[in-house]
This record gives structure tokens, C-alpha cells and sequence, in this order.
């Protein structure tokens, strides 16, 4: 069996996914925090405007660290924590707990998850499509 290299995500990479989310949001209108993060969950890229809701950095990171972990976008995941859910009772008591919220989104090269972006500061929809912009980008 052989395997074939993904290139992982790397800093400009990282770096173009802010600014494409970020210009989204200006676009709506919307200032808002965005964190990046490779596939080891290590933090490449971050940036909150200082007029964005000071809780937004922590947002942003925790719902990358979420569609990091579980590889699925945030979006898909807001029911499965709904009581009957998937992950109704999944334990939070972890390094950084999971945030079930849209605005986390995987970034994949060749189909493989190579890292994540969150987005936190608008409506959850509006950080979900903030994140997914930036990622479809990078394509």
C-alpha cells in the first residue's frame, strides 16, 4: 500500500484563511475573531479586531478546536448535542472544551483534514459562512 503526502497547512496558508474571512465579515458588515489551526490542533493563525466582542477569541478557537477534533463543520453538529443527541452527554472536561456552534469549519487538502478554521463574533450562520469562504478559498 502507498501513501502520498498531503502538504500540511502552513502559515501563509493560515494567513490567507483570516484574511478571506475577515473580508467576508467586513463585507456583511460584521468584525469578527478568526483562529486557525493545523492538523495537531497548534494555533497558525489569529486575529481579533478590537472592536469584536472580547469573548469572539475564545469563540473562534474553541469552534476550530470542535470541527478540528470531530473533522465536520460546527453547523453539522448543533443537534447532535440536543438532548436524544449524538453528543448529549460527550464530557467538556477536556484541555479546551468542544463548542457546539457554526463557525468551525475542517480544512481538508486531497481529502485529508489538515486543519480548521472558527470564526466567532456574528450569528453563527454568518461565522459559518465566513469560515466556509476562507476554506473554499484555499482550494
Amino acid at each position: 500500500m502507498t501513501t502520498t503526502a498531503v502538504a500540511p497547512l502552513t502559515t501563509a496558508d493560515a494567513e490567507a484563511l483570516v484574511t478571506v474571512a475577515v473580508e467576508a465579515a467586513e463585507r456583511a458588515g460584521v468584525t469578527v475573531s478568526v483562529t486557525v489551526l493545523d492538523a495537531g490542533g497548534h494555533l497558525l493563525a489569529f486575529r481579533r479586531d478590537d472592536r469584536a466582542v472580547l469573548i469572539s477569541g475564545e469563540t473562534s478557537t474553541r469552534k476550530a478546536y470542535t470541527a478540528l477534533q470531530l473533522n465536520t463543520p460546527t453547523a453539522d453538529l448543533v443537534d447532535a448535542v440536543q438532548p436524544g443527541g449524538l453528543f448529549h452527554t460527550l464530557p467538556t472536561a477536556l484541555d479546551r472544551p468542544l463548542l457546539f456552534i457554526a463557525g468551525g469549519v475542517p480544512v481538508r487538502r486531497d481529502g485529508r483534514l489538515i486543519g480548521a478554521v472558527g470564526v466567532g463574533g456574528g450569528a453563527p450562520e454568518q461565522d459559518h459562512g465566513f469560515a466556509t469562504a476562507a476554506v473554499e478559498s484555499l482550494a
